[in-house]
């Protein structure tokens, strides 16, 4: 797959809320995951850590209320995209997240992904 292929069948999964098929079709097995300083986890190696993410990320929400992913900006093997996601955190209460999400890809896997926005203050 092009890159473009890979952006548009990732927004396409994160628009339906499917971000376990995502990973699992999209993401090679050595992907370098990376969040801002203060997010629960910085950094995470590998196809295995980054479900781990997600399901620890999906544990955290109580329940999700709406979610908007802008079309995906292509250049060479890199796309980045906009997120919007609304939801009821357990600590933390309703939330609005507004990321802006990078993608590298490499042999039509996406190798490694960084987001850029400000965590939620810590609880206490």
């Amino acid at each position: 797959m092009t890159t473009q292929e890979v952006a548009d069948k990732l927004v396409g999964y994160c628009r339906q809320g499917q971000f376990e098929n995502a990973i699992n079709d999209l993401y090679g097995e050595d992907i370098v995951s990376i969040e801002p300083d203060g997010a629960p986890m910085k950094e995470v190696r590998g196809l295995e850590a980054v479900r781990q993410k997600t399901e620890h990320f999906n544990t955290m929400v109580e329940e999700f209320h709406g979610m908007e992913v802008s079309e995906p900006l292509v250049a060479d093997n890199f796309f980045s995209c906009r997120l919007t996601m609304e939801a009821t955190f357990k600590e933390g209460g309703r939330n609005t997240l507004d990321e802006l999400c990078l993608y590298q890809v490499e042999n039509g896997k996406v190798i490694r992904e960084e987001f850029f926005y400000t965590p939620m203050p810590p609880k206490g």
